[in-house]
Parts: structure tokens; sequence; C-alpha cells
């Protein structure tokens, strides 16, 4: 996995933005000209970034931190039941559903649900196709949480607001909202909002993230290239996404209140130079 996801951003290995900027930019390719469009990416659609192609190959590299994101989940659900946003191919569903939880589903892309149904278990949870935005399901729920970035596929503040007061509507009166997102503060450090990464480089193929940011709308548009004997393979993702003070700001307009922070799966303390936060969202 080695585009931002989810990603439901986009992926690290499919590395993070965030951990690409701890490998420092002064390694990337920059590209020189001025950013000259500062609308959304040509022709781009969210279902874009999680068709066949990327369903194919989205487990192949795991994070590395699925068995601790699963275990604070489980804690936090207090024995369900829980409902993933943009749940995918089950990464992390499935595993929590093999504790004893019940795991409930929203997502919107076919391809992704589909690697999901033909993964042991998969065939168990109830999964309901749509945008995740409206929360299309039924019922309350203990725990609701989103993963890896994904509340910034949606691209308007109004949408990630409406986000957050569907989830409230869905939340029992004690139920979490648990958000996994990145920190945007490296973005303030790139060369005229742009930049070219070589992010693998091999005799075969070679891997290059092409990024554009507009710090007005908060975007970013990217576009993850592959260039091999075979020919070239476009990824496309944009984000828009916010800080955590004004996720926390969603919150208290969906009736919700920060109840936890961390800065990372393992309870780390959340500090001035964390890139990313695990936010706990409660009434």
């Amino acid at each position: 996995m080695w585009w931002m996801k989810r990603h439901n951003g986009v992926a690290r290995g499919r590395r993070s933005a965030q951990d690409r900027c701890a490998r420092g930019r002064k390694n990337a390719l920059r590209l020189t000209t001025p950013r000259d469009n500062a609308g959304v990416m040509e022709g781009y659609e969210p279902v874009d970034s999680f068709g066949e192609d990327t369903a194919e190959i989205y487990d192949a590299e795991p994070r590395g931190d699925e068995l601790s994101t699963v275990a604070l989940l489980e804690q936090l659900a207090r024995g369900g039941p829980a409902l993933e946003l943009a749940i995918g191919t089950g990464r992390i569903a499935l595993p929590l559903a093999a504790c004893g939880i019940r795991v409930d589903g929203v997502d919107l892309s076919p391809a992704m649900v589909a690697k999901l149904r033909a993964k042991r278990g998969g065939e168990h949870l109830s999964v309901t196709m749509g945008n995740f935005a409206d929360v299309p399901v039924e019922g309350t729920y203990k725990l609701i949480f989103i993963v890896f970035n994904t509340l910034f596929n949606l691209l308007t503040q109004e949408d990630q607001v409406r986000c957050f007061e569907n989830v409230a509507a869905h939340l029992t009166d004690d139920g979490l909202f648990v958000v996994e997102a990145f920190v945007p503060s490296y973005l303030t450090r790139l060369r005229d909002d742009q930049y070219v990464d070589a992010e693998h480089v091999a005799v075969e193929h070679v891997r290059l993230d092409v990024g554009r940011h507009d710090p007005v709308t908060q975007r970013l548009d990217e576009s993850h290239v592959v260039l091999s004997r075979e020919g070239l393979r476009f990824y496309p993702i944009v984000t828009r996404y916010a800080w955590p003070s004004e996720l926390d700001l969603m919150a208290r307009i969906a009736g919700l209140r920060l109840k936890n922070r961390w800065g990372g799966w393992d309870r780390e303390p959340f500090t001035s130079t964390s890139r990313n936060h695990i936010s706990v969202y409660g009434r």
C-alpha cells in the first residue's frame, strides 16, 4: 500500500503524506513552475481512487499498525456494536470482528467491498454501499470509526461537518466517534505548494508522488505514478485536510466533544511534533 488514503487517503508503503515528510523534502524532486490551478484535479471523482486497480493492490503492503489499531478500537467499542466508515477491504473491520465485536460498514467502492467479501469472514459483515458522510444505516452504535485519513476524502468542509452530524445521530448516549488523521503542518513547508517525490527507484520500475497543495481550500491533489516497462499507471487522490482544532469545532457543531487525543494507536501523547492523531469524540 503506497498511496495516501485512505485514504478509504490512500496508504503507507502506500506511505502516508506525513511519513513522506519524515524522510525530508530535501530529497524530493521539486516542480519549479507556479501553481496554475487552485481547483480539484481535472476530471477527478472520489471513487476513481478506489477502483479495480487500487483494490487489487490495496492490501499488498500492510501498514504495520493493524494490531495496535484493532486493540484500541476493541477497548473503545466496549462490546460493540461498531460501524466503520469507508470499510474498504476490511483491513481493520475483519480482525476487529474476530475479537467478538459486531462490525458493520459503509463504503462507496464495489471493488474494495468485493475484496472484503472474498476474505475469510467477509461474507458475515453487513456493508451498506453509499457515501459515508450520509452514514446511511439504521440503528445506533457504541463505536463509529474512520481511519487512515479517510475523513479527508470528503472534499468540502460542509461535507465533513455533515459527516460529524450524521455520526452523532447514530451514536448511543455513551457512544464514541474515533477519527485517525494526519497533521497537515508539513504542507506549510512546501516550495510553491507543490512537489514531486521519488518514492521508489528500481531497475524495473519507478514510483513518483506528484502533489499540488491549495492552502486556501485546504486541498491536496496527488497522483501516484508508476513508470515501468509495461507503461504508465496513475493512482490519483484528492483530499481536503483539516487541522485537529477544526475537527474539534465540527464535533461541537454536531453536539460532540473531544474526549481524548493521542499521537498514535498505542496512546502516545499528542504533541507539537506529532504527525498523526487519534481523536475520540463523544457527548
